[in-house]
């Protein structure tokens, strides 16, 4: 290997990246692990859970000989993560806050932190992911700062590193990356990136790593635990206005409001605030024996709007617009460029099955995306995510819906009947 390549590994104090850098010492590096507070919080017991965890990556490090360091971005997570997921829902939006947490915390800040502070050569992280270069690769590329102009140098050469899924497809964290930079990118190893989740967890289990194995995986948002959302997002809302400008953020204003039938337009009921329910999940109305479930919202009215059965076709639709979408690459492929639509495939959670969709570019870097078959709610704030074979391209944010096949199936209705002087106006207006 020659010079010793120092690799700063991130730590949580779960068994990924426990495996991750006791892999990475395995192939001689010298190997720092750090452990990123991000959010200050208690489980119902009064135990802060962060405490818990760094002091289970800590132990790792101490069983593996390794230096140990920890970091606060609390401060950067509340401007950068959560004040933006608390903008988001006070307009309607259901954002996904590990995603832009992977974007500006673990991929930015502690990225440059890893290589800057404390002078890595590479930073790693227990993702199930894997790029376009080897690990040694990494060590020999050189930091490019990004262009000051609209454009880059149009002499500059230089190979994009691509992002492609984990072999555990079932554990592939590639949705949760799809936004990090391409610096970030090149100088980052994933030393999960051809191993299973049960390979994993065997590895661990003979390492000794047995603290750390018997720990309940983290699922859902980070910083929520165990709690139910609803409950939680009411809290922040309930927070005294004088606290939350205190730790200079915003905060949503209950807003309670109708559950109001798409079908007929009778209110079914009432909801504690539109924030707090997203498109397709289940209602709580009183009194109704089958399931309700969200189908639209509006923000000017706070009227959230319900549909009977879970496959109400007001749930579906087939077309989307993204914001400005963030390419891995950082360019659109070639194909897309050159013809404005490419076939590839999408999805906007990581635990859906990839769809195949067609894509079009728009002059301001958007995206429509045009799906095979119609999906069950699509929701605004969250990201679509697009891949071609087992490359992940990049992703944008969900800002624009097409029509759902009810609005459809209505304006079908609409065009069927006999014709009369009114059908127009009621075809327009309903």
């Amino acid at each position: 290997m020659g010079v010793l390549r120092h690799v700063v590994c991130a730590m949580s104090g779960g068994v990924d990246s426990s495996v991750s850098a006791l892999l990475l010492k395995r192939m001689g590096y010298h190997v720092t692990g750090v452990f990123m507070k991000n959010w200050d919080s208690q489980d119902e017991r009064g135990v802060c859970s962060s405490e818990r965890d760094c002091e289970d990556a800590y132990k790792v490090c101490k069983m593996l000989d390794m230096p140990f360091h920890q970091v606060t971005y609390v401060k950067e997570y509340w401007h950068e993560v959560f004040s933006n997921l608390l903008r988001e829902y006070e307009q309607g939006r259901t954002p996904n806050p590990d995603i832009m947490c992977n974007k500006h915390i673990k991929f930015k800040h502690f990225y440059h932190y890893a290589l800057n502070t404390l002078g890595a050569d590479a930073m790693a992280t227990g993702h199930y992911a894997r790029t376009s270069q080897e690990d040694e690769e990494v060590f020999q590329q050189k930091h490019v700062p990004p262009p000051r102009t609209l454009f880059r140098d149009r002499f500059e050469i230089r190979k994009p590193v691509r992002l492609y899924q984990g072999a555990d497809r079932f554990k592939d964290q590639t949705f949760f990356l799809s936004q990090i930079s391409q610096d970030a990118l090149r100088h980052t190893i994933f030393p999960l990136a051809g191993l299973t989740k049960d390979f994993v967890k065997k590895i661990a289990a003979e390492a000794g790593f047995q603290h750390v194995l018997k720990k309940k995986e983290s699922m859902g948002i980070c910083f929520i635990g165990e709690r139910d959302f609803e409950h939680f997002i009411l809290e922040v809302c309930l927070m005294p206005p004088v606290l939350l400008k205190a730790i200079k953020t915003q905060y949503i204003e209950p807003k309670p409001g109708n559950l109001v039938s798409i079908e007929d337009g009778k209110i079914m009921g009432q909801h504690q605030g539109w924030f707090t329910l997203t498109l397709g999940q289940r209602a709580r109305i009183g009194g109704q024996v089958d399931p309700w479930f969200v189908v639209d919202k509006d923000i000017t009215t706070g009227d959230v709007f319900v549909g009977p059965t879970t496959n109400h076709p007001a749930l579906f639709r087939d077309t989307l617009q993204t914001d400005r979408f963030h390419w891995i690459a950082e360019d659109p492929p070639v194909e897309l460029v050159r013809t404005q639509m490419m076939e590839c495939h999408f999805c906007f959670n990581n635990r859906m099955p990839l769809t195949p969709c067609t894509v079009t570019l728009n002059l301001d870097g958007s995206v429509w995306v045009m799906l095979k078959e119609p999906i069950r709610a699509l929701t605004p704030g969250q990201f679509a995510v697009l891949y071609k074979g087992d490359e992940c391209l990049g992703s944008g944010k969900i800002v624009h819906l097409g029509p759902t096949i009810f609005t459809l199936q209505k304006g079908q209705n609409c065009m069927s009947r006999p014709p009369k002087d009114t059908v127009p106006l009621l075809c327009i207006t309903s």
